[in-house]
């Protein structure tokens, strides 16, 4: 029989925790929603109010994977969702984790978590502004860190604060707080500052989504900000080789990366990290950290 356990007064019956989902390291399923347990503190406020997208790989990383955004069928009525507007299909429903019950239920599908850059509240009015920086080999998170600085500092001019995690995979996360702005405006300022990015580091970079321009340069991914689009969320594990985790750093360490294994972080090492750091994305929580996005990106686009 499948055990079951109490979590917060919810009952919830969880499967084949033996079950091995990462075969490089042996990781079970067992010890996957143990680390969501010890970290949720730190996971759940970053999912506060925003709808969730699923990436599960209830066989591991090597096995069936797929992405849903609906309420997965049998969902207990009491994980908590909401109505998503969507321009194909209409309006549906996406769930949203609100505490801890609701993760564990999540975890025990086997999940990346992903969410959007707004709330519930307000959809597709972003509070968080974002950079995907994905490498083409033979560049790595290296070369993503030297396009990171850039970003960094070029946000700051325009009175932006940023903050990086992994991505978890082979790149980075730049993540910005900002005031509520539409999201189609984020995604103009995101696009000005990748264009003006590629203009100043030359071949580092590529702001376009053709893959034979990518082979050794870091993309910037600013599509991501699109009101349709979501991001893996800090703290999730990943449907990797290994379980890696998509996992705050400070300034200092993207700096002194000269090795991209001095930027991969297994699930086994976060707890020392935030014991060491805190949330180093605690920031993005506070809403006085927020500024408003630079008026006019629309007009400073280039081609």
């Amino acid at each position: 029989m499948s055990p079951i356990t109490v979590v917060e007064g919810r009952r919830l019956t969880l499967t084949h925790l033996d079950k091995v989902l990462y075969p490089e390291t042996g990781t079970t399923k067992g010890e996957v929603l143990h680390y969501c347990t010890t970290t949720a503190d730190a996971l759940l406020p970053h999912l506060h109010g925003r709808p969730v997208s699923f990436l599960r790989y209830p066989d591991g990383p090597d096995g069936q994977r797929f992405f849903t955004k609906n309420v997965p069928p049998g969902a207990p009525p009491w994980v908590a969702s909401c109505e998503v507007p969507h321009s194909r299909s209409g309006p549906a429903r996406q769930v949203v984790l609100q505490d801890l019950a609701s993760l564990v239920w999540a975890a025990n599908l086997v999940v990346e978590l992903h969410a959007p850059q707004w709330t519930c509240d307000a959809p597709g009015l972003a509070d968080r502004l974002v950079f995907d920086l994905d490498p083409g080999a033979p560049a790595t998170v290296v070369e993503c860190c030297a396009a990171a600085r850039w970003l960094r500092d070029r946000l700051a001019a325009d009175g932006l604060d940023a903050y990086a995690k992994t991505s978890g995979s082979k790149g980075l996360h730049l993540v910005v707080p900002v005031e509520p702005t539409p999201a189609d405006h984020t995604t103009a300022y995101a696009r000005t500052l990748a264009v003006e990015a590629g203009a100043a580091l030359g071949e580092l970079v590529t702001h376009k989504m053709d893959r034979a321009l990518r082979p050794g340069r870091v993309f910037i991914d600013f599509s991501q900000n699109a009101a349709a689009k979501t991001t893996a969320v800090a703290y999730t594990l990943r449907a990797r080789p290994l379980p890696t985790v998509s996992t705050p750093v400070t300034w200092d360490e993207v700096t002194d990366c000269t090795a991209p294994n001095q930027l991969t972080f297994l699930f086994g090492e976060i707890a020392a990290r935030r014991e060491r750091y805190g949330d180093l994305h605690a920031p993005l929580l506070d809403p006085s950290r927020a500024r408003p996005v630079p008026r006019g990106a629309r007009r400073r686009r280039s081609a």
